[in-house]
């Protein structure tokens, strides 16, 4: 008798207020689509590399290790494909942005070097590279703070009720977010010495 009188509350809750199914599909989406928006900024990035290469290696020729360091790094990001369907796994997650990270450090070398070469760094072509790559990590940032805000709009509605009920029936479970891979470090204050 007490579960018969739990399912009827159950339904007619879901009746009366909606079992926020629709809700589901619609969020579960636009965490699709924004992310799709993060991996098509990764994609631009790693299309944009080669050509700065390139236009580095004419200009330094003496510092190949940054230069291999940068077509590897490429390879690893571009190797790892984190399709939506895999959003759910917290660990391919991580890997993928462990992989990103990596390029980010090694295009930060890249660039880093271009203080040593005045006539690299007064190249059109190179400027032009340079000025795309900075757009481009923008709209990155942009992307991935789009993703960030879909899945916190995604979470909370799998995690309140009654639309929690709805997202266990229907397999629907919270999503990662991204996180930042050296938390403790960033946490940390930098130090500024004069």
């Amino acid at each position: 008798m007490r579960h018969l009188i739990m399912s009827l509350t159950l339904v007619l809750c879901m009746v009366t207020t909606g079992c926020g199914y629709n809700a589901l599909q619609t969020q579960d989406e636009a965490v699709t689509a924004a992310w799709s928006e993060v991996v098509n900024q990764y994609q631009r990035r790693a299309d944009l590399i080669p050509n700065l290469v390139n236009t580095v290696k004419g200009f330094a020729a003496q510092e190949e290790k940054v230069l291999v360091g940068v077509t590897e790094a490429r390879s690893r990001a571009t190797s790892i494909q984190l399709t939506p369907e895999m959003l759910n796994d917290p660990e391919a997650l991580k890997k993928f942005q462990q992989v990103q990270g990596e390029l980010t450090g090694a295009l930060k070398s890249l660039l880093a070097i271009s203080e040593n070469y005045p006539a690299l760094k007064s190249d059109q072509n190179f400027r032009d590279l340079q000025a795309q790559l900075e757009g481009t990590e923008n709209r990155i940032t942009v992307a991935r703070n789009r993703y960030i805000e879909a899945v916190q709009i995604y979470n909370g509605t799998v995690r309140k009720f009654p639309t929690n009920l709805t997202a266990r029936v229907f397999g629907h479970a919270v999503k990662p977010n991204f996180t930042a891979p050296n938390e403790a470090e960033i946490a940390k204050p930098p130090e500024v010495q004069f």
